[in-house]
């Protein structure tokens, strides 16, 4: 399904329609055609499939009346980014979705009281990576000052893009969750930290790695990226 934006007429479009896909890089929009993706029902894919229908699950079944209410005054307060660059506003079961799933994939438990701070976390603007395929690792720097640094059981859950050519300079492909770095209120992490890849990755490769704040009450902030050619 595309997500259109009018004005004058149409001012963007995102998603597929009649065969065609839509999309923008730094260069501007474009257009291909749309293919049909094999389904390769990796274990990480399965993983995350069945991680997102136990949350979906929970959401009928267990979590309360008074707390699916309690997520629907959260969301309520939150803006975040659309596909266009619009802000909109999920619903209190797209916020328990994607915070509980973010908290699983990151191996924490499931949390089904909603946020009672009604914003979401901040992103960090020292995020930055390295890369190394002799290690087959990569370096992270963020801000150690952070409030989720300093939290016990927050996170930075960070996503590996499939590496590309040195030369290409926008990516917005498939991301893969490949770690997490852990706040901790008595022993902090320091920056930089390091995580092992999952795609393999050679030297000259340009990788990206985005990742997000989560919080340990459940709130999850919005991506940010950063890119880097792949060292020796």
């Amino acid at each position: 399904m595309a997500s259109i934006l009018y004005g004058g007429g149409v001012m963007d479009i995102r998603g597929s329609i009649g065969g065609q896909v839509h999309s923008k890089n730094r260069y501007g929009t474009y257009i291909r055609q749309k293919t049909k993706p094999v389904n390769p029902r990796s274990p990480a894919q399965s993983a995350v499939r069945n991680i997102m229908a136990a949350v979906t699950n929970a959401w009928s079944a267990i979590v309360t009346q008074l707390q699916r209410d309690a997520w629907d005054v959260y969301a309520a307060a939150i803006v975040v980014t659309g596909r266009l660059g619009q802000s909109i506003t999920l619903t209190g079961f797209n916020h328990y979705v994607r915070s509980n799933v973010a908290r699983i994939n990151a191996g924490l438990l499931r949390i089904d009281p909603a946020p009672t701070t009604l914003s979401l976390p901040s992103t960090d603007d020292e995020f930055a990576i390295s890369a190394s395929s002799a290690a087959q690792n990569i370096s992270v720097s963020f801000t150690d000052a952070s409030d989720w640094a300093n939290e016990t059981s927050a996170r930075l859950v960070l996503h590996q893009a499939l590496p590309q050519l040195g030369s290409r300079a926008f990516f917005n492909g498939h991301f893969r969750v490949i770690g997490s770095i852990s706040g901790s209120a008595s022993a902090p992490p320091t920056s930089p930290e390091t995580v092992a890849v999952d795609f393999p990755i050679a030297e000259g490769q340009r990788q990206w790695v985005k990742a997000r704040v989560l919080r340990a009450d459940g709130r999850l902030s919005e991506f940010f990226r950063d890119d880097a050619l792949v060292g020796a």
